[in-house]
């Protein structure tokens, strides 16, 4: 390799100065560059200079061709020019050393391992291209401002453990859930936390490869930070009209239709359901004509167990309630860890819509009637689930 070439600084090599078009480098930066010239290297491509004791070797053996440096040639004998010296480098590595950074990567690659299992390169690739895509723009929201990439990459994987190791969601009737198409999952709600929604919206995209569009109330979109993470992980304003351009577009939407009813009920009236509004749901079922899948959920309840509320500091603060649950605010913010509750989560038989006539929608008692039924059917189912049921932890 030939000798390192000293770049000048400035123009011309001298700062703030055009000096015209020199061709050498200024004593400036002579000076900087270091008196001590660069060791010249041997590149493959050019022949070295055997040691003494090597060239009676290669002799023996019969010149070798540039190619075959390392390589033995004839009788035995060791390649000429292909070959280097003892203590000479070829393309700057030293000649018999191992391959720099081999050993290096395979330590790497087998921490990896160990720290994420055995798809821990696939993950970690993953990871890599996800960070390029979020640096470089490559990825999509949505109008109602859902962010899939950043949903399926962090938000959800990071709900994955607490649904596996500490909930030990069990999970029936999938097959339920339409593979293709629009449908409306309705669902019990509880837990003084809303926890019960963001695990079903795991276990749909899990099981059905397919994104839950869940409807919130709007105080989360008032909330801070909340707000903003909601709509980028597929939420959206718990109103008909979102609704119905959600079912129209062909998605799987998610509501609970008891809101902070059933997530701020006492725990001696757990498993009870509240009332379910005035049917605002059945109605853009039934003008979307989509099917509604009646999910039941056991275990929500026992993971902030509430047997009490701050009313007047609630109203205070514009909440709807404040919890008092066993461990908060008792144990402050070690008592917002939920408790080690067993989940079952049902998907029952989608309940059609397609059925009614035109402007059925429009007819209070008929919408009254369907949202009276879908609620039956996952108060009965509950009362199915807990009898099956070993224990709440177990």
């Amino acid at each position: 390799m030939a000798d390192a070439e000293i770049i000048p600084i400035g123009t011309a090599g001298r700062p703030g100065r055009a000096t015209g078009n020199r061709t050498t480098p200024s004593a400036a930066a002579r000076n900087l560059a270091g008196s001590k010239k660069p060791r010249r290297t041997t590149t493959a491509s050019t022949p070295s200079t055997p040691a003494p004791g090597d060239a009676q070797a290669g002799s023996a053996g019969g010149t070798g061709g540039a190619g075959s440096a390392g390589s033995t040639g004839g009788a035995g004998g060791k390649s000429g020019a292909g070959s280097a010296g003892r203590g000479e480098r070829v393309v700057g590595v030293e000649v018999g050393e191992p391959g720099v950074g081999v050993a290096e990567f395979e330590r790497l690659a087998r921490g990896v391992r160990e720290l994420f299992g055995e798809d821990g390169e696939r993950r970690v690739a993953e990871w890599v291209a996800f960070l390029r895509r979020r640096l470089v723009g490559e990825y999509e929201v949505d109008e109602f401002g859902f962010d899939t990439d950043l949903t399926d990459q962090v938000l959800l994987p990071m709900l994955r453990p607490l649904a596996e190791k500490w909930f030990r969601v069990e999970v029936r009737g999938v097959e339920n859930i339409p593979a293709t198409g629009s449908a409306l999952i309705v669902a019990n709600h509880s837990g003084t936390m809303p926890l019960d929604g963001l695990i079903t919206q795991l276990i749909v995209a899990d099981h059905t490869g397919r994104p839950l569009r869940t409807l919130a109330a709007d105080l989360v979109f008032k909330t801070p930070f909340v707000g903003e993470l909601a709509r980028k992980g597929g939420a959206t304003l718990a109103g008909n009209d979102d609704a119905e351009r959600l079912l129209r577009q062909g998605n799987l939407v998610g509501v609970w239709p008891e809101g902070f009813k059933g997530l701020g009920k006492p725990f001696s009236e757990r498993y009870k359901l509240q009332r379910f509004g005035r049917g605002g749901f059945v109605s853009a079922a039934m003008r979307t004509r989509v099917p509604i899948v009646p999910c039941s959920i056991v275990g929500a309840e026992e993971i902030y167990p509430l047997v009490g509320n701050l009313a007047s500091l609630a109203r205070l603060v514009g909440v709807p309630y404040i919890p008092v649950t066993p461990f908060f605010p008792l144990l402050g913010p070690l008592g917002l860890v939920p408790l080690p509750s067993k989940w079952l989560i049902e998907f029952g038989e989608p309940i059609r819509t397609d059925d009614f006539p035109d402007g059925a929608a429009d007819d209070p008692m008929l919408v009254f009637n369907v949202t009276d039924q879908v609620r039956e059917t996952i108060q009965q189912t509950l009362y199915t689930l807990l009898m099956q049921r070993r224990s709440v932890f177990f």
